[in-house]
């Protein structure tokens, strides 16, 4: 049989959300926040919290998003301690996607998949606050090969949110 490629008009995927909430710490690429937004729609994502000032959305952002930050639900969070669930994060997995002096490899994620996520998020340049690190439990970081330590913080998000779902759907009921 020939193979032929579909359309988004011939996959009718079923709409699912997995208990998983982004906070991204200072993120300013346009591209890459488009990007984000486009990922949380993809993976489920229940939510997305944007520790900074509200931003613009300009022609890269929406362009990249393919409109998904019109129906993805998102919050602008001036500082950390003003996250809604900051008092509760022990009745939570919270997880960095940040190399550390105790980063595990992205593959031995492990989650109370009763429990929801909160997957912290970097900068482009500067990665996850100090702040931020000291009140996630713990952090996992994406092994490399090549001589470069990082990649796009898209791309990472892409494979952090993959493991993450693929635990959910694991333990699914």
């Amino acid at each position: 049989m020939e193979q032929q490629q579909l359309t988004h008009h011939h996959i009718a995927f079923t709409p699912k959300q997995h208990p998983i909430t982004l906070v991204c710490d200072q993120l300013t690429g346009a591209a890459n926040i488009g990007s984000i937004f486009r990922l949380a729609d993809a993976f489920g994502v229940q939510k997305i919290y944007f520790l900074q000032s509200e931003f613009e959305f300009n022609r890269r952002t929406e362009k990249t998003s393919r409109s998904t930050h019109k129906y993805v639900a998102y919050e602008f969070i001036p500082t950390l301690e003003q996250l809604p669930f900051i008092k509760n994060l022990k009745e939570s997995n919270t997880i960095a996607l940040e190399i550390t002096n105790t980063s595990k490899a992205i593959q031995k994620l492990n989650i109370l998949p009763e429990l929801p996520t909160y997957l912290f998020i970097g900068n482009e340049n500067y990665g996850v606050s100090a702040s931020a690190l000291n009140v996630v439990e713990q952090s996992y970081h994406i092994p490399m090969f090549g001589k470069n330590s990082s990649m796009n913080i898209a791309q990472a998000t892409s494979i952090a949110l993959y493991e993450l779902t693929n635990l959910y759907q694991e333990y699914a009921p």
